[in-house]
């Protein structure tokens, strides 16, 4: 068995609890099919770089699974049928899994949030134009 790495960017006024169904959905289509998943990582609603199908933000889902490659062609198919995903992506995984501690992950939100009122309050005292 290979491993394999999926993101897929999900409609944004998908959330809460529908997001989370559909999460599971798809992660059901691998775990029916005898795919071990290895890692399931959320990534929230993010700005896209270019507008899809004319939405600007999109949820992100990252999914590291170990599966046989028929496995693929059935989960690549459920993504396209729902109208939802935006778009997806299915490579072949060549890397090592680094699993990432649990308590640096906010540590670096928490100081991408300080930084971001500072940001916003150097930019409201520089003056725009001179009337």
């Amino acid at each position: 068995m290979r491993k394999y790495e999926s993101l897929y960017v999900i409609h944004p006024e998908v959330v809460g609890d529908d997001l989370t169904a559909m999460v599971e959905r798809f992660q059901s289509v691998l775990t029916d099919q005898k795919a071990e998943i290895l890692k399931l990582d959320n990534w929230g609603t993010r700005k896209l770089a270019y507008p899809i199908k004319k939405q600007e933000k999109g949820c992100y889902v990252q999914t590291i699974f170990e599966a046989e490659a028929t496995v693929i062609a059935e989960y690549e198919r459920r993504l396209r049928l729902d109208e939802n995903v935006l778009r997806f992506l299915t490579v072949r995984f060549e890397g090592e899994l680094v699993e990432t501690p649990e308590e640096e992950v906010p540590a670096a939100a928490e100081e991408a949030v300080e930084a971001a009122p500072e940001a916003a309050a150097e930019k409201s005292e520089t003056p725009e134009s001179a009337e």
